[in-house]
């Protein structure tokens, strides 16, 4: 049986509680909700931690969140030896928020790479504390204090970051949206969930479905830790917080 969340935190990456009804267990001790504020595993960011709460006051500790046999069908991992709940139980949804504040910086940091360098990405990570972001780029391309520079300037500018939802026919219209070299955003639901920043969208506009802070200046001081060749044409850009160290 196929099982749809509602995702709370596509329209809305600032939530940390909310309440849900258990709609599944499944077969792995997975557990499947009307709805939830955890980001699952998706686009290079990781899936959100934290607990549930009953309602008799214990907690089911969550190790961590994946999608299903469809983006909509997200599954909450209970770490080892959590008790089990029921079908129609109602709970309190926590987040690991320092955790999903520090992705939300670190990826909309990301977007600002991508702008200073406007690249074919072929893949990228998220994490707390060192991302990547990798692009086709046959030559050296700019250095790390020069592309440091560039992305804390962007980053002082506070531009807003906000979410809207175009057609697929204007998505199509538009195929420069698409920074992707190898991955295209989903099709048939009708719309597609663009990041944008800058008033108007004017700094940039791609498609994304995780989660971002909703100004740059959130994002804090931001370096590039290392520049790596990764083959004849791909350059590994990695993101650390803080300051350039002095070399």
């Amino acid at each position: 049986m196929e099982f749809s969340t509602q995702a709370l935190f596509r329209e809305d990456s600032y939530l940390r509680e909310a309440e849900a009804s258990v709609l599944a267990v499944n077969d792995q001790g997975g557990i499947i909700l009307d709805r939830t504020i955890f980001y699952a595993t998706s686009g290079g960011q990781p899936g959100d931690v934290g607990y549930f709460e009953r309602q008799d006051g214990s907690r089911i500790e969550i190790a961590g969140t994946v999608t299903g046999r469809t983006k909509n069908e997200i599954i909450h991992l209970p770490a080892p030896g959590q008790a089990l709940v029921g079908p129609g139980e109602t709970l309190r949804l926590v987040i690991d928020w320092p955790r999903r504040h520090l992705l939300m910086r670190m990826h909309t940091a990301c977007h600002l790479l991508t702008v200073i360098c406007p690249y074919p990405i072929t893949g990228a990570s998220v994490s707390t504390d060192d991302s990547r972001v990798d692009f086709d780029l046959p030559e050296a391309g700019p250095g790390k204090e020069e592309a440091t520079e560039r992305l804390m300037e962007l980053v002082r500018a506070d531009h807003p970051v906000f979410i809207r939802q175009i057609g697929e026919d204007e998505l199509a219209a538009n195929p420069g949206l698409v920074k992707s070299k190898n991955v295209r955003p989903p099709q048939g639901a009708g719309s597609v969930r663009l990041v944008c920043i800058g008033d108007e969208g004017v700094v940039d506009s791609q498609p994304c479905g995780g989660t971002h802070v909703a100004s740059t200046a959130e994002i804090g001081e931001i370096h590039i830790g290392k520049i790596e060749k990764k083959g004849r044409e791909n350059r590994r850009f990695r993101l650390r917080f803080g300051p350039l160290p002095v070399s």
